[in-house]
């Protein structure tokens, strides 16, 4: 189907569980409008044309990463791809690579959810009590604004998934725990107020976790945050490495 000047091809990935016996392809045709962007057309089809078509989306601005899709083969947020960038078309519209489809546009999520645990993106203490101005009871860990620079950047991920489908590396070896989860692991080892590095670290220095990535950087070209867990990921090996020369020349009980 080809687009005009005021309406423009959308080639779009099909697949309904109950009745297909794998993915297909539909194509319809929507307005051309500046402003409009890829979100838009999907959502003008499935108001205006096929009520059947599914897609996630949510806040359209950018901020919770649940319109990620493969446009033209890039994953990308569809809220912010505009369909003018494509003309004249077709523009093709597919789930997120590496991840099983649910319906359609919709990808189940579930083993980076599963994943994402394991690197404990949370603060970890080892003192329960926060004290207050005289050191006691419950005050506030505060920080200074350079300490918050220092992890800043890897603290925007919004978990949108398109650094996944862009990484050949979790496309090969599902064992992987990707550079989503390393970056958020990375997040809270730069954070003044942690005291978890050690049990992170423990974690990803298997070959399933920083070890298992060749460093294409894939994942920050098509980081829509700028995240750069390809970034976390270095620093992660250089940490690895770091401690192998402490063990081999230090007793553990001073490696800390």
């Amino acid at each position: 189907m080809s687009g005009t000047t005021d309406r423009i091809g959308l080639r779009v990935a099909r697949y309904r569980p109950d009745r297909d016996h794998e993915p297909g392809w539909q194509e319809y045709e929507v307005p051309m409008r500046e402003e409009w962007t890829v979100l838009d057309g999907l959502t003008h089809v499935k108001d205006e044309v096929d009520p059947t078509l599914v897609f996630r989306w949510s806040c359209r601005m950018g901020i919770c990463g649940s319109c990620g899709m493969n446009v033209d083969d890039e994953p990308r947020l569809t809220c912010g791809t505009f369909l003018s960038d494509y003309a004249p078309g077709p523009v093709t519209v597919e789930p997120l690579a590496h991840f099983p489809v649910v319906r359609d546009l919709v990808v189940d999520l579930s083993d980076f959810m599963e994943k994402l645990p394991t690197v404990k993106p949370w603060i970890i203490r080892d003192d329960d009590a926060v004290p207050d101005q005289e050191g006691e009871g419950d005050g506030e860990y505060l920080q200074t604004p350079e300490e918050l620079d220092a992890y800043k950047q890897f603290s925007m991920c919004i978990n949108c998934m398109l650094c996944y489908a862009a990484c050949p590396v979790y496309g090969l070896d599902p064992d992987f725990v990707g550079p989503a989860a390393i970056a958020l692991a990375e997040r809270y080892d730069l954070d003044s107020r942690d005291h978890g590095a050690r049990e992170r670290l423990d974690v990803l220095i298997e070959h399933e976790g920083v070890y298992g990535c060749t460093f294409v950087g894939e994942c920050t070209r098509v980081c829509p945050k700028h995240v750069d867990p390809a970034g976390a990921i270095q620093r992660y090996k250089l940490k690895a490495a770091q401690e192998s020369v402490k063990a081999f020349l230090l007793p553990r009980a001073l490696r800390r």
